[in-house]
């Protein structure tokens, strides 16, 4: 049997052996010291490599005062070098707070890889998380020549809509997913928005619709941009093939965006808290606060 313990070691009179019997949390599992030992450079390694002091409770079992539930899959992971985690896992937060307090490298980066290819909606979020909507939108008066050949131009006259959207979230998931969800229209193609910096909490989003009389060379000269967000225009389907065309559709005044935010927040598991001015009229509100819940 396996006795990774110092003969001098004061600290750990009594020997581990395999098997090893741990309670963590009141959970009890029993394993082997080449399992707990698997990641040496971990605080599970030390440990169990008579580095660090071990606790036993009345029973004689190794005493580890974390969240028991949630230490299967780290000691799945040491068992397997494989993160299996069952559909609809909801606790991803705290396993990687137990992954981190026991210093498992390896299953830190498994568990930030799992998290990227893991749809939003699944993820869970923080409850109580919080959405702060701030929206606004000017007038402008726009004086342009449109010319109608050579040394004759006409003075024109066109009036545009600037809407401004200041949103902060304390989830930023959901900003990249608001990003992913809604593209700035501009000349030389779509772009994808992005959180501002430093800290990425908060989103602000510009743009101006084309008006019909505002010829599409003067609207590129004033660097206006559109917004748009993308939706699935048809479906195609032929021998168990399907071909999903998405079409930009055109975000032309602040009703339409405020419709496209609450599908997608609402989605998320979001609720309405506070719609300023009017509860009653949300699409036309100048604020708007949701929480996660």
């Amino acid at each position: 049997m396996l006795n990774l313990n110092s003969r001098d070691d004061n600290s750990n009179r009594n020997s581990l052996q395999d098997p090893v019997s741990l309670n963590v949390g009141g959970e009890i599992y029993t394993t082997t010291l080449g399992t707990l030992t698997h990641c040496r450079d971990s605080m599970l390694g030390a440990m169990f490599t008579g580095q660090i002091p071990v606790l036993r409770d009345s029973r004689g079992n190794v005493f580890i005062d974390r969240d028991g539930k949630v230490f299967r899959y780290i000691l799945n992971y040491l068992r397997s070098s494989s993160l299996d985690l069952p559909d609809g896992f909801s606790e991803l937060s705290l396993l990687r707070r137990e992954a981190d307090f026991f210093q498992i490298r390896p299953l830190l980066e498994e568990i930030n890889q799992y998290e990227v290819k893991m749809p939003l909606s699944l993820r869970g979020g923080p409850l109580g998380a919080m959405i702060m909507v701030k929206v606004d939108s000017k007038v402008r008066v726009l004086h342009f020549n449109l010319r109608h050949g050579p040394e004759n131009y006409e003075l024109r006259t066109c009036s545009v809509r600037a809407f401004t959207v200041d949103l902060f979230c304390t989830w930023t998931a959901f900003l990249a997913l608001l990003c992913e969800h809604f593209s700035y229209r501009t000349s030389q193609g779509l772009a994808s928005p992005h959180p501002c910096y430093p800290r990425q909490n908060r989103l602000k989003l510009e743009w101006v619709p084309r008006p019909e009389d505002l010829p599409q060379e003067q609207y590129d000269k004033q660097r206006y941009r559109g917004l748009t967000v993308s939706n699935p225009a048809e479906v195609n389907q032929s021998d168990d093939i399907i071909n999903r065309h998405w079409s930009p559709c055109e975000i032309t005044d602040m009703q339409g965006f405020m419709e496209e935010l609450l599908k997608v927040s609402l989605a998320e598991g979001f609720k309405i808290d506070l719609v300023t001015p009017d509860p009653a009229e949300v699409l036309y509100c100048t604020s708007l606060r949701l929480v996660k819940c």
